[in-house]
């Protein structure tokens, strides 16, 4: 039986047709229009509709050229099923280099949204009725905070071996897994709520185009589409060593003011009570060190030097199997050409 069009925000896609839809969504105070920019691949064969959206904070811009890349990828041209693409969600946050919207909410806070709400829940009403809910499964593409870093890893609330979104976490071939509790008004709290199994892939840093997080973050697309059937053929390159799980995470603080000298890298595996870095005063008069709290994984770290004291500085992730982790690790970062620069 021929499939039906598909249909968003009131454009009909044909089977085996792809159109560039723009969404309205807002206007600024010049009265120019703001949209939120869509792609529909419809494949002339039945199958999911897998959302890829980016930028759900503005100056999140790896995802972009994730987004960018997936669209230009031959393999695509035989996609069964459809994908929606979003390269930018949060169009505002994005032409101001900021993670937030004018009035400083968190667009990935604000879901499912309100017509008659705030900005961002006005945002988040439209994105979730015009595009979310048509997905039949989601992959939100995240990098760190402004001036942090963030090792490739999949977040996703992971319910057993034969779970959907175990199954898609473990074909998207990140190092590193974390069974993430879910965030109230997040997308991937709503799509959870809703039976959409949602990945979210955190790599890099904002406002940066990071090649490693980039490459790693289109094979890790490109394999989920494999696994849930949208794509034929074999993969072109050895599969990745299977992801370790990590069993919680927190954050190392600034013991004091100052400015920050890291001893450790982005990946490296550190053992409890290890010295990650130390803070010293700009004479060097005070200096304190920062402590590992737990032998694990440095998931994320800062990349600015100057810290006040409370600052979260290095993220660790703790694993029951430290060894299995690092090794994926290790494999992962060899797989990438050419080597991912993890060095802060």
């Amino acid at each position: 039986m021929a499939r039906a069009p598909f249909e968003l925000a009131g454009i009909r896609v044909a089977p085996g047709s792809r159109i560039q839809i723009d969404v309205p969504v807002a206007k600024l105070y010049t009265h120019a229009p703001l949209d939120i920019p869509v792609e529909v691949v419809h494949g002339r064969q039945h199958g999911p509709t897998l959302l890829v959206c980016s930028a759900i904070h503005g100056d999140e811009i790896n995802g972009v050229e994730i987004v960018r890349r997936l669209l230009r990828s031959r393999q695509i041209n035989r996609l069964k099923g459809t994908l929606i693409a979003v390269p930018i969600v949060n169009v505002f946050g994005f032409v101001q280099h900021s993670r937030y919207l004018p009035d400083r909410r968190d667009l990935n806070r604000c879901f499912p949204g309100s017509e008659s709400g705030s900005l961002g829940g006005r945002i988040a009403s439209l994105f979730r009725e015009q595009i979310v809910d048509h997905a039949s499964h989601i992959i939100d593409l995240h990098t760190g905070a402004i001036h942090r870093t963030n090792l490739p890893q999949i977040r996703a609330q992971l319910n057993g071996a034969g779970d959907e979104t175990r199954r898609m976490a473990d074909a998207f071939g990140a190092p590193i897994i974390l069974n993430a509790e879910l965030r109230e008004g997040s997308l991937r709290h709503y799509a959870q709520g809703k039976g959409i199994p949602v990945l979210t892939y955190e790599a890099g840093e904002a406002l940066r185009f990071d090649e490693w997080a980039i490459t790693a973050g289109v094979r890790g697309v490109l394999r989920v589409m494999r696994r849930l059937g949208m794509l034929s053929g074999e993969q072109r390159r050895r599969p990745p060593a299977p992801a370790e799980i990590a069993n919680g995470s927190s954050w190392a603080r600034a013991p004091i003011d100052g400015i920050l000298r890291p001893h450790v890298r982005l990946g490296a595996r550190v053992s409890k009570g290890e010295r990650l870095g130390v803070v010293t005063g700009p004479f060097g008069n005070a200096e304190g060190e920062v402590l590992s709290m737990a032998d694990g994984i440095v998931i994320g770290m800062s990349r600015l030097p100057l810290a006040n004291e409370g600052e979260a500085l290095f993220h660790i992730a703790r694993f029951d199997a430290i060894e299995e982790a690092e090794s994926a690790i290790e494999t992962f970062q060899s797989s990438l050409e050419p080597p991912p620069d993890v060095l802060y």
